[in-house]
């Protein structure tokens, strides 16, 4: 079964029919992980780097920022059974779409904050697509661990 995971959520899964999907990363970040041994997977979509800005928002909301919103997806894959040694991350996104003068910086700064984060719990990225001037839809298979990267008309395996 597909499931959309929506701009400032995050869904986790250990169903083998389902697969995960964002769409319209831009400067946004969605960070896949994934346990082969269990078959836990999750997927956030998250907007901005640091929930400090909106504490209120990152209450409601921790999925919009990367600080708070990264822990959750952690906290809920190794709930469903994914053990933290196991895991496999992958990360799409952070594009500077609309941003031509780099004011703001947005994608370079959330997937900054996202590095940081995951490298002080000693999480390593396996697999990125970052960058870049382009949107991209993100999917990840439970069943498989396949995540895959569509934009502008290919689709590509990450």
């Amino acid at each position: 079964m597909r499931h959309t995971v929506g701009i400032s959520e995050m869904i986790a899964s250990k169903n083998p029919a389902d697969v995960l999907i964002t769409y319209s990363l831009g400067s946004c970040i969605g960070v896949v992980v994934y346990d082969p041994v269990a078959l836990v997977g999750g997927m956030a979509h998250c907007m901005l780097p640091l929930s400090k800005i909106d504490k209120a928002k990152a209450e409601k909301k921790p999925c919009m920022f990367i600080d708070s919103g990264i822990p959750v997806l952690l906290n809920e894959v190794l709930k469903m059974g994914a053990q933290m040694k196991d895991l496999v991350v992958k990360v799409a996104g952070g594009s500077q779409l609309m941003d031509d003068k780099k004011l703001f910086r947005i994608g370079e700064r959330n997937y900054a904050v996202l590095r940081k984060l995951l490298w002080k719990n000693n999480i390593l990225i396996k697999a990125e697509d970052v960058g870049g001037q382009i949107s991209r839809t993100l999917t990840l298979e439970i069943a498989t661990g396949r995540v895959a990267i569509k934009s502008k008309g290919k689709e590509w395996e990450l």
